[in-house]
C-alpha cells in the first residue's frame, strides 16, 4: 500500500474526516444527537473497509454489501418497511448507488426519485461547489436561447421599440432634423444639470439608416460650433468598445429654442455607476462631480471614518473581482482617449454607463464625450491637453476609491488617506497601490497602469472571449431555428390553401398531396394506444433531412389509410419548393392583381 495512503487512512481513524470534507458537513447535519465517541467509532470501523488506494478523484458504480457507511437518510429508507422502494427493488440485492473518491474520502450517492443512478445535488448541499453536481439539462435546451438572455434581449427591445404618450409630453417634436420617433429617457421627465445649462435626453431614430440613438440635449445654447468642428470629429473618429461613440453634433429649433444635440449611440438597459453601487438617498458631497453647478454645496466632515464605515456595511462591500473589472475597462478607454490627443475633462460615477447584470459581464461604456469641451468654451483648453489628462488619471483613481468604500464622502480632499487605509482592510495590496498611483501628484501615464494590472488583464479576457463565445453559440441555435422556420413557413403556405389560381383543390392534388401527407408525418403522429407523439427531435431531424435533400425514404399515410406514398425528402423538397414559388409568383405578379 502506499505509504502516503497509510498516513491519510491514520489521520482519518485518529481525528475524523476533515472539517472542509462534504462527509464532515453531512456526518455534521444528520448525527447531532449521536455522542462524538460512537461517531469516531463509526467512521474507524468504516474506513477499515475503504480501498484508499483508488485515484485521486473517480466515479464509479459501487455493488455495497452492507450499509453501515452509506449516508442516513439512504439507510433509513432501506431499513423503513413502509417507506419508498427506489433505492433497492429487492432487500436481498445490494443496493446500486454512485461512489467517488477524493483525497481518500469516500462519497456515496444514492439513485434519484425515477430510479436511475444520478448523482443527486441534494444530498451534500454544499455552498462552496468543492464537488459540483452535474446540470441537468432540458431535451431542447440546446434548440433555443438561454431563457435570462432571451429575457435581456426582449427587455432592451421593448425598450427600444417603446412608443411616447403624446397626452404626458405635448410638446415633444416629431421630429428633429433627420431623427424620427422621438421618446423622452429622462426618468419622471424631468431634466438634469451640466455645469450651468439645463439638459434632457431622447432616444429617436435616424430616418437614413434606421439605428436607433441617443439625442443628448442642451437647453438654451446661443454659441456657435464651428471653431469646435475639428475637435468634435476627433471625438467621432474614437470607437472603443467601453466609450459611448459621438455620431453627430448639431444646433436645432425644433424645440422653440436654440438647443445644441449630442447624438451618440443607443445601449438600452443601462444604468450609471452611481445608480447600480450607491443608495438614491446619498448625496454626492464631497465627490468631485465636474457638472456641479453650485460652488457653495455643503462639504461633509473631515473626521468622516464611522460615515465611510457605515455606508461600506449598508451598501456592501463589491467584489476585488469586480473592481478590477471595472478598473481595466476604464483604463482601455482613458488609454485610447488620450493616445487621440484628447482628454476627457471629468471622469464621475455619473458617466459611466453599466450593461449587464452580472458585475463580471458587466460593460462599462465612459458617456457624455465632447460636451464638456464644447461647453466650457475654454479656447485655450487645445494647449492644456497635458493637464486635463493628469486630471483624467486623478478622477480615475477618486472613482475606484469611492467604489471600494462604497461611499461619496469618501473622495473628499480631507478624507483620502482614512479611505485608503479603510480600503487596504478589505482589499489586496495591488489596488491600493494602483489607486495610490492615480491620486498622487507626481507625472502620470496611462500606460503605466498595464504593469500594476498584471496577469489579471489575461483573467478577463478570458472572461470576455468566453462571453463571446457563449453568445456565439446561443445565435448558432437562433441561425438554425430560423432556417428551420422558413421550411414551416413554406408548409404553412402551402397546406389547406382553400383556393388558388380558381382552383378550390389545388392544396389536395398533385405534389401538394404528397405535401400535406408529409405534415401529418411531421406533426400528427400517434402511439399505438391512440395518443398523440409529441417528440421534438423528431420533428427537428426530419425538418433537417428535408432542408439537406437527404436521399432517404419515408413511408407517407393518408388518414384514411388507404394511400401509401414511399417518397425521398430529396422529392419532397423539390415539391416543396416548386409549389412555394407557384405561390410566390402569383402574389408578386401585378397582371394577377388587374385581373382580380
Amino acid at each position: 500500500m502506499d505509504p502516503m495512503a497509510l498516513v491519510t487512512q491514520y489521520n482519518l481513524l485518529q481525528n475524523g474526516p476533515p472539517e472542509e470534507s462534504k462527509l464532515a458537513t453531512y456526518m455534521k447535519r444528520q448525527n447531532n444527537a449521536s455522542p462524538q465517541s460512537s461517531l469516531y467509532s463509526t467512521l474507524s470501523k468504516n474506513y477499515s473497509n475503504l480501498d484508499i488506494n483508488q485515484s485521486s478523484v473517480s466515479m464509479k458504480k459501487a455493488s455495497i454489501p452492507t450499509v453501515d457507511f452509506v449516508p442516513r437518510n439512504l439507510v433509513s429508507s432501506l431499513n423503513n418497511p413502509d417507506g419508498p422502494s427506489m433505492y433497492a427493488k429487492d432487500k436481498s440485492q445490494p443496493i446500486q448507488a454512485y461512489q467517488k473518491n477524493v483525497n481518500g474520502t469516500t462519497y456515496f450517492y444514492p439513485p434519484d426519485t425515477n430510479g436511475s443512478n444520478q448523482p443527486n445535488g441534494n444530498i451534500f448541499d454544499d455552498p462552496s461547489g468543492y464537488l459540483p453536481m452535474p446540470s441537468v439539462e432540458s431535451p431542447t435546451s440546446s434548440l433555443y436561447a438561454q431563457d435570462d438572455l432571451r429575457r435581456d434581449l426582449l427587455h432592451r427591445n421593448a425598450l427600444s421599440m417603446a412608443s411616447p404618450d403624446s397626452d404626458r409630453w405635448p410638446d415633444l417634436p416629431e421630429t428633429i432634423e433627420d431623427y424620427h420617433d422621438v421618446y423622452p429617457l429622462d426618468i419622471y421627465g424631468h431634466s438634469s444639470k451640466i455645469l450651468s445649462y439645463s439638459t434632457s435626453t431622447y432616444r429617436a431614430t435616424y430616418s437614413k439608416t434606421g439605428e436607433k440613438c441617443c439625442l443628448k440635449r442642451i437647453h438654451g445654447f446661443r454659441l456657435t460650433i464651428t471653431k469646435y468642428a475639428p475637435l468634435i470629429e476627433a471625438w467621432k473618429k474614437i470607437n472603443h468598445a467601453n466609450i459611448v461613440q459621438l455620431k453627430d453634433v448639431f444646433i436645432t429649433k425644433a424645440f422653440n429654442d436654440t438647443s445644441l444635440m449630442f447624438i451618440f449611440n443607443y445601449h438600452p438597459d443601462s444604468e450609471s455607476l452611481q445608480t447600480r453601487h450607491f443608495n438614491s438617498n446619498e448625496t454626492m458631497n464631497g465627490y468631485n462631480d465636474p457638472f456641479s453647478s453650485d460652488p457653495n454645496a455643503p462639504r461633509p466632515y473631515s473626521h468622516t471614518k464611522n460615515a465611510i464605515l457605515r455606508h461600506q456595511h449598508s451598501n456592501g462591500l463589491l467584489s476585488e473581482n469586480t473592481l478590477w473589472n471595472y478598473a481595466i475597462q476604464l483604463s482601455s478607454a482613458l488609454r485610447v482617449i488620450h493616445g487621440s490627443g484628447l482628454a476627457l475633462r471629468g471622469l464621475c460615477l455619473n458617466r459611466v454607463l453599466v450593461t449587464g447584470h452580472v458585475n463580471n459581464r458587466a460593460r462599462l461604456r465612459i458617456n457624455c464625450v465632447a460636451i464638456t469641451d464644447i461647453l466650457i468654451n475654454d479656447m485655450a483648453s487645445s494647449n492644456m491637453i497635458g493637464h486635463f489628462q493628469q486630471e483624467d488619471l486623478t478622477d480615475f483613481g477618486k472613482l475606484l476609491l469611492a467604489l471600494a468604500c462604497r461611499s461619496l464622502i469618501a473622495v473628499h480632499q480631507d478624507n483620502l488617506a482614512t479611505s485608503i487605509d479603510l480600503m487596504a482592510r478589505s482589499y489586496s495590496s495591488d489596488i491600493r497601490n494602483i489607486i495610490r498611483y492615480l491620486l498622487s501628484t507626481q507625472r502620470r501615464h496611462i500606460t503605466e497602469l498595464m504593469p500594476m494590472i498584471g496577469a489579471r488583464f489575461y483573467t478577463q479576457l478570458d472572461a470576455a472571449q468566453n462571453h463571446s463565445d457563449n453568445l456565439e453559440n446561443e445565435l448558432s441555435k437562433e441561425m438554425e431555428n430560423g432556417r428551420l422556420f422558413r421550411l414551416l413557413v413554406k408548409l404553412g403556405s402551402i397546406n389547406e390553401r382553400p383556393e388558388f389560381n380558381l382552383d378550390p383543390a389545388w392544396s389536395e392534388t398533385g405534389d401538394r398531396y404528397m405535401l400535406k401527407l408529409f405534415r401529418d408525418y411531421l406533426f400528427h403522429q400517434v402511439t399505438e394506444d391512440g395518443r398523440p407523439w409529441l417528440d421534438m427531435s423528431h420533428i427537428v431531424q426530419t425538418l433537417n433531412k428535408l432542408d439537406s435533400g437527404s436521399s432517404d425514404t419515408i413511408c407517407l399515410y393518408s388518414r384514411d389509410e388507404k394511400t401509401i406514398l414511399v417518397v425521398s425528402y430529396q422529392e419532397l423538397k423539390h415539391c416543396l419548393e416548386q409549389s412555394y414559388c407557384e405561390i410566390a409568383s402569383v402574389a408578386a405578379s401585378d397582371d394577377h392583381i388587374k385581373a382580380e
